[in-house]
This record gives C-alpha cells, structure tokens and sequence, in this order.
C-alpha cells in the first residue's frame, strides 16, 4: 500500500476478459495504482455472435487450429475497445494500459500447459496503446495451476466489506473462490463447473445460449446419482490451489435425462461444487458475494445459500457490477504488471512465493 502522502501514479486502464462461457468480450475501464485506489469508469458487453462461438467452441474441442481465428478473436477486441472509447467520447491516447487475457482455450497445469489465444503485439499495433497480455504462463512454468488471477482483485474491492471471512465466488463457464480473512490472508482455487456444463446442455437440447432465470432448472428433478458420480471425482478432495479446465466437467453427466431434469442436476453438481469447498477451506466464509454470469441465476443461488446455510449476495451489494468484475481485474493486473508487482500467490495458484506474471508490448 501507498505511504500516506506519497505520491502515487494513477493510470488509466482498460481490461478485456473473453470468458469459459464464450459469450462474447467484456470490456471495461478503470483508474487505478494498482493497490488499494480502485474507480470504475465505464464498461461493455460485446457478445459474439452464434457463428463465432461455435468456432471458438471447435477450437476449444480441438476441431480446428487455434491460429484459425487468433487474429479474428483479436480483432474483436480492439472493436470492443472502440466501442467503449467512442461510448465515452476519449480518444486511444488517454489510455495508458490495456489488459488483454483472450481466450482460454487449453488448461492443464498439470502437464504445464496453459493456453490463451489473442495477439497482444498485434492489438498494441492497431490500437496504438501499450498491451500487457500471457498473464498465466508463467505462473504454470513455475509450478503453479495459472488460476484463479483475480482474487488480488477480488481483495481489493472488498477491503470495504467488514464481516470476514469473506468469499467471493465467480461463477462463469468454471466456478472459483477467492477466501479473505480479518488480516487479508488470501486462499482461492476453482472450486467445479459453473455455467459451462448448464449452458451447453441448453444449447445442445434446444439451440439457446443459457437456461435464463434457471427456468429448466427449476421446472427439473435432480438425479441424485448423476450429481454423486460428479462429487466423485477427486478433484474435490484435492485442497487449495486447484483449478479446471472448462471441459473437465461437461454436459454429458446428464446424458439421457429431460431437458428440465438435466438442467437441474447439472445446476446442482454446480451449487454443491461451491458448497464443497467450505471442507478445504481454513475457515468457513461467513459473508458470500457473488460474481460472474450465474448471479443472474435465481435457482442457482437459491440452491447455493441453501446449501452453504447462509444468504449469498450478488457483488453488487458492494457497488460493484458483477459483469465487468473479470474484466476489471485484468485491468487491474495490467497495472501491477507494468509496476512489477505480483499477480499470483503461494496459497492462490501455488507457485512457490508471490509471482510477477503477464508481458508488456509497446505499440511500434
């Protein structure tokens, strides 16, 4: 933290997050100092389109090379990055960083191999505005999963909220937690499927993006023995840092269930993924915001503050919008990242002490 008084560079910052649910890019803009002083300024939502998403999704299933719509993915972006721009009427030289994550499309710490696609020098060169992209590799290089980056984040937008311990839950294509105690002690890890299996069990069944509203969900009945061989796996045994990748858990736990049955077993092996993580946590959370697209699902954190015995709130109860909290985040470790500041942390990812992370690339 800053010593009072000194005097501390604020930049501007915009962040783009392509999230595991592959919806489209969310953009947003901050200041910041890469510490404690934290503003949000603007953000957007640009969703792809079904074309798109399908492609990504071929990538992502390993259908067709990832180099096949790098530089469109790419592209996308800097058009996000416009939009935004021209929204709030700045031009390309007000910005001083750009957080570009892209697009996960490969994750499997365990064989040291994480991959985002996205032309960081690419998007500097077209956008004319310093880059700072790769954030997780070399978190994975070092020994550490590369996931979850936002809880240096997440504690920092919470430092306002005074009932600890506090978990913070995002829940978008996989789901993770970042816990923070009285002394601002940090464990995160992912803690199951999010949104990912949900979504693609609609999409296959009726060709929609999501179940909104959990609408099916509510309308199903639970198997009981699909969500058991789910909790099965022994990724839930596993204690802190952990994380997935958005294919390890799918769709297809459910097959031959209705629509409505499916949708509820699957929202259910979710909410219980996140209830299962108080077992290898040191303490249990006693306040639960929640982040990412599955606060917008009723059922789900109705099934969630169920389990857990305790209400759970979407992040807005704290000022922030839940939509642009990814994005924001990446933002924010651009900033930390220019600052040589750490990123990632023995008890978040698991490298071995706290980890700079991310390249800067300069326009030419």
């Amino acid at each position: 933290m800053p010593e009072e008084g000194s005097c501390v560079k604020i930049f501007r910052a915009i962040g783009l997050m392509s999230g595991t649910s592959m919806d489209g890019i969310d953009v947003a803009l901050i200041d910041t100092d890469g510490n404690s002083h934290i503003t949000p300024i603007a953000s957007a939502s640009i969703p792809y389109s079904a074309e798109f998403r399908l492609r990504l999704r071929k990538v992502i299933d390993g259908e067709i090379a990832p180099k096949a719509i790098e530089m469109e993915l790419t592209d996308k972006h800097r058009e996000a990055i416009e939009i935004l721009l021209k929204k709030e009427g700045l031009s390309n030289n007000a910005i001083d960083i750009i957080g570009f994550h892209g697009h996960t499309v490969k994750h499997k710490p365990a064989e040291g191999i994480t991959l985002q696609i996205g032309d960081g020098k690419s998007l500097a060169q077209k956008t004319g505005i310093k880059v700072a992209f790769d954030f997780r590799s070399a978190d994975v290089k070092a020994g550490g999963e590369g996931a979850p980056l936002a809880p240096i984040y997440h504690a920092a937008i919470a430092s306002r909220v005074a009932m600890r311990p506090l978990a913070i839950v995002n829940i978008g294509g996989v789901a993770n937690i970042t816990w923070i105690d009285e002394d601002g002690i940090l464990v995160a890890c992912d803690v199951g499927p999010g949104n990912g299996p949900i979504d693609d069990w609609i999409f296959k069944n009726i060709g929609e993006p999501f179940d909104r509203d959990g609408q099916f969900a509510r309308a199903g009945h639970i198997n009981k023995t699909c969500v058991n061989n789910a909790l099965s796996s022994i990724f839930f045994q596993r204690p802190p840092p952990k994380s997935l990748d958005r294919l390890d858990f799918s769709w297809k736990l459910v097959t031959g269930n209705s629509l409505e049955n499916g949708a509820a077993t699957l929202s259910e092996i979710t909410a219980q993924s996140v209830a299962k993580v108080i077992d290898v946590l040191p303490r249990p959370p006693r306040h639960w915001l929640i982040t990412g697209g599955g606060r917008n699902n009723p059922y789900l954190l109705e099934r969630i503050s169920a389990l857990v015995q305790t209400q759970v709130e979407p992040i807005e109860s704290i000022g922030f919008n839940g939509d642009d909290i990814e994005a924001q985040a990446f933002a924010y470790l651009a900033v930390r990242t220019e600052l040589k500041l750490p990123i990632s942390f023995p008890k978040t990812t698991g490298v071995p002490a706290p980890m700079l992370g991310g390249r800067v690339v300069l326009p030419d």
